[in-house]
């Protein structure tokens, strides 16, 4: 049986000084410790953050969807402060993972929202368990073996979708941050408008914990067995309603056609000048548009 810790302790960094108090807490689910952010009251909403990320990329959101909705942000397996395992880097099981999470938690049916790694386990979530998710936003990457997805798995970035192993951890080691910025800056619109210092400061050390790097690879290396599992999943279209969002300097209209390919009811949005990190780059347009479609 999955074990809640019964400490927690509020994480005023970030928040508003009136706004819903953050608790960061630790689940221990069938052998693998998750740590989640949690906040508000209300039907229940989901964040699964991305690569290079963390839990933290959401506080900004958690302020506003906490005043009308339970959120529950986790630490993917692997990242930040969760458990990091040799294996289970497939997304289908780690969105079992945080099934199990939301079931430990009393939660039988609540919407989901992921970011790149994120959506992909968001996605993993909806198709296994679609009586469960209520709704589903995908915001800025791709599905693997949805479509013409090797578009845009091989185009610029084959590099490190096949950066993994050995070689690839010693090169890194005592480097982290040095490689983080490649995605910080060259997937932004304008890396002057990214992901500001503090946040990198964070996240750096986050990747730095032992294991981390390696958690990080293995997400890229399970790429072949989720499409190949994606494909399956799409042979049945998700039914609940789905909001895509992307950005103009990033996905643009692909990952809109791959959530039409894959579900049913699908409202899809470029959001104007913006790269990749659409939380960091464009809150303003997100962070409205996410509470909106939440609120249902």
């Amino acid at each position: 049986m999955p074990i809640l810790s019964p400490v927690f302790s509020a994480l005023p960094e970030g928040a508003p000084a009136a706004g819903p108090v953050v608790a960061s807490r630790f689940a221990d689910l069938d052998g693998v410790r998750l740590h989640y952010l949690t906040s508000g009251a209300g039907s229940p909403v989901l964040l699964l953050h991305g690569y290079a990320q963390t839990s933290h990329m959401w506080r900004p959101l958690i302020a506003e969807l906490a005043k009308t909705h339970e959120v529950i942000a986790p630490d993917l397996r692997g990242f930040g402060d969760s458990a990091k395992p040799d294996g289970g880097y497939d997304k289908k099981t780690m969105a079992r993972d945080v099934h199990a999470l939301m079931a430990s938690l009393g939660h039988e049916r609540y919407g989901v929202s992921g970011h790149d790694i994120g959506l992909m386990v968001a996605y993993a979530l909806a198709a296994q368990f679609p009586a469960e998710v209520s709704r589903i936003a995908l915001l800025d990457a791709f599905l693997p073996g949805v479509g013409d997805w090797t578009t845009v798995w091989l185009l610029r970035d084959l590099w490190h979708f096949h950066f993994y192993g050995k070689t690839a951890l010693a090169l890194v080691a005592g480097r982290e941050r040095i490689y983080l910025e490649h995605f910080w800056n060259d997937f932004a619109a304008d890396p002057d408008k990214s992901v500001s210092e503090a946040d990198r400061q964070l996240y750096a050390a986050a990747y730095a914990q032992p294991g981390g790097m390696q958690a990080g690879f293995e997400v890229f290396r399970a790429f072949e067995r989720d499409a190949a599992d994606f494909a399956g999943f799409a042979r049945t279209k998700l039914t609940m309603p789905m909001l895509v969002l992307t950005g103009e300097r990033a996905s643009g209209p692909f990952l809109i056609a791959q959530g039409r390919l894959a579900a049913e009811n699908v409202e899809g949005v470029i959001i104007e000048g913006s790269g990749h990190w659409l939380m960091d780059e464009a809150p303003g347009q997100v962070i409205p548009r996410l509470v909106a479609f939440f609120a249902g």
